[in-house]
């Protein structure tokens, strides 16, 4: 699993917050790292909208790309976004 999923209950009458955080050294291309926020933020918000209501941290735990030379590829996409959902 890549993913490090934190979640916490609001405190009443405050919005839920998210924190992201990918490591440059677990993702070494500015744009790989910027995907993965992206990706993650429509996630977690889209998951919020429609059973989520809670603080939600998530860290990216494991490095990717070692075997495309510090590149993300579709199927890294693909199988980060399929944990990322299970997760959620």
């Amino acid at each position: 699993m890549y993913w490090g999923f934190y979640a916490a209950p609001i405190q009443a009458g405050s919005k839920p917050d998210l924190g992201v955080a990918v490591a440059k050294k677990l993702a070494k291309r500015a744009v790989d790292r910027n995907r993965l926020k992206r990706m993650i933020r429509e996630l977690v918000w889209a998951a919020q909208a429609n059973t989520l209501n809670k603080d939600v941290v998530v860290k990216l735990k494991k490095p990717i790309g070692r075997n495309t030379r510090g590149r993300l590829r579709k199927k890294e996409k693909e199988l980060l976004r399929s944990q990322m959902s299970e997760l959620i």
